[in-house]
């Protein structure tokens, strides 16, 4: 899985970062411990779980 950046999320409705959210959670579950997979999947959540939380801040 490739890296999802802050600045692409901002640009997708919530549904969309909802529906990559699951997908990046897939991702991580497929992915095996120490590998760059794992890592962007993690980091991409982090950063799907943080444009959500500002949203609802909003």
């Amino acid at each position: 899985m490739r890296l999802v950046t802050k600045f692409e999320l901002a640009a997708k409705s919530t549904y969309q970062l909802h529906g990559l959210h699951k997908e990046a959670f897939i991702e991580l579950i497929k992915s095996n411990a120490r590998t760059l997979q794992r890592t962007n999947a993690l980091a991409s959540l982090q950063n799907i779980e943080n444009e959500l939380a500002f949203r609802l801040k909003l």
